[in-house]
């Protein structure tokens, strides 16, 4: 049987449908459900292998980006998605997935100092929304960017500066190999935010989740590049690698 992704949808949430669209083109069941409507039954993440935080505005980002649906997340569904982790499942964040993934503490997954946060994403460095594509270079492949080197992908925020909570949290970030993603970019606009040591996107200790700020899903075929006429791109975009290494490792 194909595995079972759950795509969780919040108010504001705008790029389930494309997300869904991915895991189905990965071989991957899809089901969506509404935060409120899992917390008030969390049953479906029972059966799920992928958990999946898709990008958009979730609450309208009126306390700050992720925030509200975090603090459900962290007070409400936290139980739930700690049993689903238990089961190996994967744990999937873009875009304000990504920041609702943090800010629940679920990323990076280990204690700030005195055990607050220990990272996350702040105002882009100029102060901004920012949406163009970049280049990116993977750090650490691990289960979801296996295959894949340099690529690039679209990004659409205007909090996506990673910031971890002091130097030691960056470090061991390093040394425990969750640095999964960079932007490749010198300087601006291919590095478009100002994210502490050009980090795009980063994995827990276990590498089971990951949070990335660009969206992964808008790169499904080659004419979704902005440069396919001139570059010699394979006919499957490169974002759909990332859901088929899920899909493939959840299998």
């Amino acid at each position: 049987m194909k595995p079972l992704a759950v795509l969780v949808r919040c108010p504001g949430t705008n790029n389930e449908r494309e997300t869904a669209h991915a895991f189905e083109l990965a071989g991957a069941r899809v089901a969506e459900h509404s935060l409120e409507r899992l917390i008030a039954d969390p049953t479906p993440l029972k059966e799920a292998r992928i958990l999946m935080f898709p990008g958009g505005f979730s609450y309208g980002d009126d306390l700050g980006a992720g925030r509200i649906a975090a603090l459900h997340l962290r007070t409400r569904l936290a139980d739930a998605v700690r049993a689903h982790l238990d089961r190996d499942g994967l744990v999937m964040g873009h875009c304000n997935g990504f920041q609702i993934l943090v800010q629940s503490g679920l990323l990076p997954g280990i204690p700030g100092p005195d055990g607050g946060p220990a990272a996350t994403l702040a105002l882009n460095a100029r102060g901004r929304f920012e949406c163009r594509w970049v280049p990116l270079q993977v750090v650490t492949p691990g289960i979801f960017l296996k295959g894949l080197a340099e690529f690039s992908l679209p990004v659409a925020h205007a909090e996506g500066r990673f910031q971890t909570a002091s130097p030691a949290v960056l470090e061991s970030l390093k040394a425990k190999g969750q640095v999964a993603l960079a932007y490749r970019g010198e300087g601006y606009p291919d590095f478009p935010n100002g994210a502490e040591e050009r980090i795009a996107g980063i994995t827990d200790p276990t590498g089971r989740i990951l949070g990335m700020m660009p969206h992964p899903e808008r790169f499904l075929r080659r004419e979704q590049h902005p440069d396919f006429r001139r570059l010699d791109l394979p006919e499957e975009g490169l974002g759909l690698r990332i859901y088929r290494n899920a899909v493939e490792w959840a299998s």
